[in-house]
């Protein structure tokens, strides 16, 4: 696991004006909601007045953050236009005329970059999927040869090449790969050590999704955002990038039956959402960045959830009421012990230290995360299970505790038990939101492999355990 230095400075709640109670409310909102998170921090003036992880999840950990990416990628194209290399009027097919296609209607010919940082390009919804399958090699040419059935700048539609074409303009404009240009500029003269990114097969960072970074470094950059683009004395962005980039510049549309989540209907900026209170960069699947200007405030969440408007709702109902609230010095340490104590339930049952079972994986489970006939071994190690899967992997798993391995690179951490003739096991590919849920069935000889929640680019475990990962999505 990477080392991280502390990035931001450290605060009991009552310090800092913040209530812990307030922070213990919101816990608990997410808690009887049933809302799976995997990390929580509040930064309030400037101070970490709450950081919980919940087990095996910690600290020093990157977590993928989806489409969060998407709002440093806005910072890249804004250190771009800073640097006079770039502008909002410029078009992509004047910047990357060797992606344009044959026949690019007159509509894709106009898009510039301020219709792709406000996915106001005139496709009516996300243009991915059809995109990538026009042309496999090439998703900036694919976008441009969607038809854009909206005249560009007049509709909003959360369209995720947007971002990739940015990412590419950035990169033409100023020579430099878009991980390397922000580790340079953002992340090492803040201190994040360790910003890992996915990538398509040709080795570009997706730059629409596929960062992976550590709670704090999130929080960090929320911070970093809150100020105006300063880390301490240092102006990392220009204040006028930071601005115009989480001011609203097209409103957002409810779904088609009318109705849709308050705080994904205040407006979109440039790569980051508005909400009822300040704005947001978003992932799916429960990755936050919450920065609330009216209140000094900044939170970051990761987590496994679909519920991003139960989270938002908790933010607001809970936690802002505990501003300049201040609690006890005693409810601040109950606080820090429940945070402290933070974890995801393990595998219910039995050691069953010398039991071993053989058994093939069915993959018409929904959610399979291995290939159908796979072989499944199952040996009881170390007070622990060495699990086989075919060829592809092996996979160490604790009883009563997580145990780590890294079989083809990235890290997966697993528990399991015996439960009467079945074994259960998670296995929590610990960068990422996801797990895997295996269940044996000992006496029939059958297994199922299936995801808690299924990766948007693959459903194929051994790929999600290399790194980095390297594909092609398949987003619906």
């Amino acid at each position: 696991m990477p080392s991280q230095r502390p990035l931001l400075p450290r605060s009991a709640p009552a310090a800092s004006g913040m209530s812990s109670r307030s922070i213990a409310a919101l816990l608990d909102r997410l808690e009887a909601r049933s809302i799976e998170c995997h990390s929580l921090m509040v930064v309030r003036h400037g101070q970490v007045v709450a950081e919980g992880w919940w087990a095996p999840y910690s600290a020093g950990r990157p977590h993928l953050l989806y489409s969060l990416t998407k709002s440093f990628s806005s910072i890249a194209v804004g250190l771009a236009i800073a640097d006079g290399l770039l502008s909002l009027d410029d078009r992509v097919v004047d910047v990357l005329p060797d992606h344009v296609p044959a026949g690019i209607s007159e509509r894709g010919r106009r898009l510039t970059v301020h219709h792709l940082l406000s996915m106001t390009t005139g496709h009516r919804t996300d243009s991915l999927a059809e995109a990538w399958r026009l042309e496999p090699g090439d998703l900036v040419k694919g976008f441009l040869r969607v038809p854009f059935p909206e005249t560009e700048g007049a509709r909003h539609a959360y369209d995720n090449p947007t971002t990739f074409v940015l990412a590419r303009m950035v990169e033409r404009v100023t020579g430099r790969a878009l991980p390397e240009l922000l580790d340079e500029h953002l992340f090492k003269p803040m201190g994040v050590e360790h910003a890992e990114w996915d990538r398509v097969g040709s080795g570009a960072a997706f730059a629409f999704h596929g960062l992976h970074l550590t709670t704090e470094a999130v929080a960090a950059f929320g911070e970093l955002l809150l100020r105006g683009g300063l880390w301490g004395e240092r102006r990392l962005v220009p204040r006028a990038w930071v601005e115009l980039a989480t001011s609203r510049h097209i409103a957002t549309l409810p779904w088609e039956d009318g109705s849709g989540d308050p705080d994904f209907l205040c407006g979109y900026g440039y790569q980051f959402w508005r909400s009822r209170h300040g704005y947001h960069g978003h992932g799916s699947f429960g990755q936050h960045c919450v920065v609330v200007p009216s209140h000094d405030l900044v939170v970051a969440v990761t987590g496994a959830n679909s519920q991003a408007q139960e989270i938002f709702d908790a933010i607001w109902e809970c936690l802002l009421p505990g501003t300049d609230h201040a609690g006890s010095a005693r409810d601040d340490e109950i606080l820090t012990e429940r945070l402290r104590r933070l974890s995801l339930a393990l595998v219910p049952g039995s050691a069953a230290p010398e039991r071993s079972a053989k058994a093939r994986i069915d993959a018409a489970a929904e959610g399979s995360a291995l290939p159908d006939g796979t072989t499944v071994i199952v040996d009881p190690v170390d007070g622990g299970w060495l699990l086989r899967f075919g060829s592809l992997l092996n996979v160490e798993a604790g009883h009563g505790e997580w145990r780590e391995s890294s079989p083809l690179g990235r890290p997966v951490v697993a528990a399991g038990a015996w439960q009467g003739d079945t074994f259960v096991a998670d296995l929590c590919v610990i960068t990422t939101p996801h797990r895997v849920r295996l269940v044996v069935d000992a006496d029939a000889g059958t297994a199922v492999a299936t995801w808690n929640i299924v990766p948007l680019t693959s459903p194929d475990l051994a790929l999600h355990l290399r790194s980095p990962l390297m594909t092609r999505p398949n987003v619906a």
